[in-house]
């Protein structure tokens, strides 16, 4: 697919979730947030595994809030720092106990960035933070994985300390200033998770840590145990560990899995992830490298003084490319998407940008327009404007009866306005 086909398709994307980033949270509904958390971290672990999305096609949770899931650990000199595991029944953390027991780590100065962490390297990091016992079945995955392009490290191994084999998976990645996303816990039901808590520690970084289930439905037995620490830098290191060799389909080894929540804490913020944390790319898009340079502020501004007479913006969210924004004209409401983003003139992008039916304008630039006679993909009313390597786009959800017509979009995306400042 061309990036000028991409920038299409997300704005789409983003015009038909408009309405969900102004959704408000439903705290009447913690099973579904339960269970939506857990599924969401599985799909997060096969991503990881597979490969790591990015690009312009990342630009379509925009408005949704909506980032990947990826925390913060002196180096230890390969010496682990976790104490020996239980055998029993594990401690049973509540909310205001959480993170009690273990000391917080002194903040250090970050370490420059390895040109390279090999898998080896993250297997043999995560196998010194474990307690006494065998480990077999071991493997990792470092940034010079070819598919993970060095936006994600991990290593997983079934570990057993003589009372049954659980299977440990860790993961590293890094997001970039304002991408990542707040966890937290919801009102703890029997059934849902044992446990749950949430806490800041000295240096600033978030600690999750939960007892919970591989199935929240509890159609099998296997309960899953998770510390996940994001960190001021951006990391954020997740570890899991189960009560079977297996995630799924292997009958439970053991009552609970090994590790303690407070050994779990203690694995994910030891200082010896700092090296592999600073060797990971940031992931998702960086919207700033992509920004003319204008504030959400400024673009609001311009805005406004585009909008039609009567209509007025009500709400506006957004980041550096992607403005939000809902309208009101009268009793009547809608939504806008305006997408203000700088083209690379040395690539293929502009020029791709410039064809496909274009038209153009008297004082330059290519337009292109879908409405009546050229339908959007989405079916979104959209004006598309490429002017001195600056592409500008301006649409409607699909759902409802527009309030702007493809005249007034078109009015939008055409003014010369929409430039960086001098």
């Amino acid at each position: 697919m061309s990036e000028p086909d991409k920038f299409e398709d997300d704005l789409l994307y983003a015009l038909t979730r408009t309405g969900e980033g102004f959704r408000p949270d439903r705290a009447d509904q913690p099973g579904m947030v339960a269970g939506g958390y857990q599924r969401g971290r599985r799909r997060w672990r096969r991503r990881s595994a597979a490969a790591v999305v990015g690009g312009a096609a990342a630009l379509a949770l925009v408005g949704t809030g909506a980032v990947y899931l990826t925390g913060n650990g002196s180096t230890s000199g390969g010496t682990a720092t976790v104490a020996a595991a239980s055998t029993g029944a594990g401690t049973a953390l509540t909310p205001a106990s959480a993170g009690a027991g273990t000391p917080t780590p002194t903040p250090t100065p970050t370490p420059t960035a390895a040109a390279v962490v090999t898998g080896d390297e993250v297997l043999s990091t995560f196998k010194a933070l474990l307690p006494k016992g065998g480990i077999t079945d071991a493997s990792g995955r470092g940034t010079d994985d070819p598919e993970l392009k060095g936006t994600y490290v991990g290593a997983k191994l079934v570990f057993d300390d003589g009372a049954g084999k659980s299977l440990l998976m860790v993961g590293v990645q890094k997001h970039r200033p304002g991408q990542s996303q707040d966890r937290s816990c919801p009102e703890l039901k029997p059934g849902q998770l044992d446990a749950c808590s949430v806490t800041t520690l000295a240096d600033g970084s978030k600690l999750y840590l939960s007892e919970g289930y591989e199935y929240p439905d509890h159609r099998a037995t296997t309960k899953e145990w998770m510390a996940s620490l994001t960190g001021p830098d951006g990391r954020e290191i997740n570890l899991s560990e189960w009560n079977s060799p297996q995630e799924k389909g292997a009958p439970d080894s053991r009552p609970n899995p090994p590790l303690t929540l407070d050994q779990l804490k203690a694995v994910v913020t030891d200082r010896s992830w700092d090296r592999i944390a600073a060797a990971v790319k940031p992931d998702g898009v960086d919207y700033a490298a992509m920004s003319t340079g204008v504030s959400l502020q400024d673009r609001q501004a311009i805005l406004s003084d585009l909008l039609p007479a009567g209509v007025t913006a009500t709400k506006v969210d957004g980041n550096e490319v992607v403005m939000n924004v809902q309208l009101a004209q009268g009793g009547a409401t809608g939504s806008l998407v305006v997408r203000v983003q700088k083209l690379s003139a040395q690539s293929e992008d502009k020029a791709k940008a410039t064809s496909g039916g274009a038209t153009t304008l008297p004082g330059g630039g290519q337009l292109r327009l879908y409405g009546p006679g050229t339908p959007s993909p989405g079916g979104a009313p959209m004006a598309d404007v490429v002017r001195d390597d600056l592409l500008v786009q301006v649409g409607e959800p699909p759902t409802g009866k527009p309030l702007l017509s493809l005249d007034q979009l078109k009015a939008i995306a055409t003014s010369p306005a929409w430039k960086p400042k001098k």
